[in-house]
């Protein structure tokens, strides 16, 4: 049994992708470790807010797919598509070293292939 992380992919009122720079030095979207007893469309909102100290809601179930985070770990990735529900003022949290605002066809080269691929197909909803 893998590890599940709901991940959301947001785009800012500039429209811009919002990502967060982890201990790895890679870019990713927000989001996390589903709890027992949470939902997947709950746990993306709690992230947000835990992450950057956003509101938001899961809209869209966009994908999911084994991730290798590192050779020999594997992580069960679910992306939403989500909206802001609130202000847009993000703060990085303890989690994260930075946060990132990035136009959708300039994606930073350290950003994982699936996460990219989830902002293609929100944009493309959106």
């Amino acid at each position: 049994m893998y590890p599940v992380s709901i991940k959301g992919v947001l785009f800012a009122p500039s429209g811009d992708v919002v990502l967060a720079l982890n201990d790895r030095e890679e870019w990713e979207l927000p989001g996390g470790r589903l709890e027992i007893g949470e939902t997947p469309d709950l746990c993306v909102a709690r992230e947000f807010q835990e992450e950057l100290s956003v509101s938001v809601e899961a809209a869209s179930l966009l994908d999911a797919y084994l991730f290798e985070v590192i050779p020999g770990k594997h992580v069960f990735i679910v992306t939403y598509g989500c909206k802001l529900t609130g202000p847009f003022k993000p703060e990085v949290s303890h989690e994260h070293r930075e946060i990132g605002l990035f136009a959708p066809e300039r994606l930073p080269v350290n950003l994982p292939s699936g996460y990219r691929l989830s902002i293609q197909s929100w944009k493309g909803a959106a």
